[in-house]
C-alpha cells in the first residue's frame, strides 16, 4: 500500500495519492529535500521488497509479464509509462541502495511524503515496536505520525483507469504423509471457529480474505480490527485507525492482484519475479543505461529466455 502523510497532503490540497498523476502532482508540491524527500522508491536490486514494489506499480498500469499461454511481451506502451512514472518517485527519493528499511526510517522521521510499505508498518507507525519507533518527535511511543498517515491500496495508472491492488496470500497445505483428515478437520477449524485465532498471529500484516460467515457477513472483520497489534505495546487497529482507513486496508483485497494467478501462471510468474531481471533492468533505466524504448526491448528479451 502507499503509506502517506494524510496532514501535508490536505493542508496542500492535494488528491490521495491513488494514482501515477495524483503522486507526481504530490512529489511537484512537496519534494523539498533534504528536510521531505517526495517519495522512497526501492532501488536495491537484489531486495524482494523491490520485486513487490515494482509488482505493484506494473499492475497498477495494467502491465503483466505473463498470459494464459505463458511469457508475454511487454506492452511497449504501457510499460514505458510505468518505467517512467517510476524513474520520476526514484528522482525524488535520496541517492543510494534503498530498500525496506531507508523507507520506513525516512517516513518515521517525517523526511518522507510517500512511501510503498506493507501493512506490517502500522502498529510501529503508532509507536508500537521499540526496535522501531518513529522519530518525528522526542516520544518513541507517540502516536502522533499515525494520526498524521492515510494509506491508498489501490492505484493506478495512465492506461489502466481500474488500478490494483497488490495482495500476497497465505495458504493452508497438507503433505501428501499428513494425517489427512485431521489436517483437514484442523484447517476448517482454522478458517471457522479458530478464524480469529489464525488472524491474531499477526493480525497488523494478516487481513479476513474471509470477511464473515452465512449469519454475519462482517463476523471476521469485524473481530480482526479489534485485534491487538505491536510488539511492546498492543491497542487494536480500530484505536489506532479511523473506520474509513481500516476498511481502505480490508477494501484492498476486493482488487488485489499478483502476476499469473488470474492466468494459471504463477510458478512462471514466480520464476520471473525471483530473477530479479525487471528489477535489475528497471534499475539500469534509472541510472540512465538505456532509453525506456530500450530497456522495455531488453526486458522482453530477458524474459523470452524464461521457461
Amino acid at each position: 500500500m502507499i503509506v502517506y502523510r494524510k496532514d501535508l497532503f490536505d493542508a496542500n490540497n492535494l488528491a490521495a495519492p491513488d494514482s501515477y498523476e495524483d503522486v507526481l502532482a504530490a512529489i511537484k508540491k512537496l519534494h523539498n529535500p533534504p528536510n521531505m524527500f517526495g517519495f522512497v522508491a526501492a532501488t536495491k536490486v537484489d531486495e524482494n521488497f523491490m520485486s513487490q514494489v515494482l509488482e505493484h506499480v506494473f499492475l497498477a498500469n495494467g502491465v503483466s509479464p505473463v498470459n494464459k499461454d505463458g511469457i508475454q511481451p511487454l506492452d511497449k506502451k504501457k510499460t514505458t509509462e510505468v518505467l517512467e512514472f517510476y524513474k520520476a518517485i526514484a528522482d525524488a527519493s535520496p541517492d543510494g541502495e534503498l530498500y525496506w528499511k531507508q523507507s520506513r526510517e525516512l517516513y518515521f522521521g517525517g523526511k518522507a511524503a510517500m512511501i510503498i510499505w506493507s501493512p506490517f508498518i502500522l502498529d510501529e507507525l503508532a509507536g508500537l515496536r521499540d526496535s522501531a519507533p518513529p522519530t518525528i518527535n522526542d516520544d518513541p511511543t507517540s502516536r502522533e505520525l499515525a494520526s498524521k498517515t492515510g494509506i491508498v491500496t489501490r492505484f493506478s495508472g495512465p492506461s489502466n483507469p481500474e488500478g490494483a491492488a497488490w495482495g500476497d496470500l497465505r495458504y493452508f497445505g497438507i503433505t501428501t504423509d499428513a494425517d489427512i483428515d485431521n489436517a483437514m478437520a484442523f484447517v476448517r477449524y482454522s478458517m471457522s471457529d479458530g478464524y480469529t485465532n489464525t488472524l491474531a498471529i499477526a493480525p497488523e500484516g494478516k487481513f479476513p480474505t474471509r470477511r464473515g460467515d452465512e449469519e454475519n457477513p462482517n463476523k471476521y472483520t469485524e473481530a480482526w480490527s479489534k485485534l491487538p497489534v505491536g510488539v511492546d505495546r498492543k491497542a487494536p487497529l480500530s484505536d489506532l485507525y479511523s473506520a474509513e482507513m481500516v476498511e481502505e486496508i480490508v477494501g484492498g483485497l476486493d482488487n488485489a492482484q499478483r502476476w499469473g494467478v488470474e492466468e494459471g501462471q504463477l510458478a512462471l510468474a514466480s520464476k520471473v519475479v525471483n530473477s530479479q531481471v525487471i528489477n535489475r533492468l528497471v534499475r539500469e533505466y534509472i541510472d540512465r543505461v538505456r532509453d525506456a524504448s530500450a530497456t522495455v526491448d531488453a526486458m522482453n528479451k530477458a524474459l523470452a529466455d524464461i521457461q
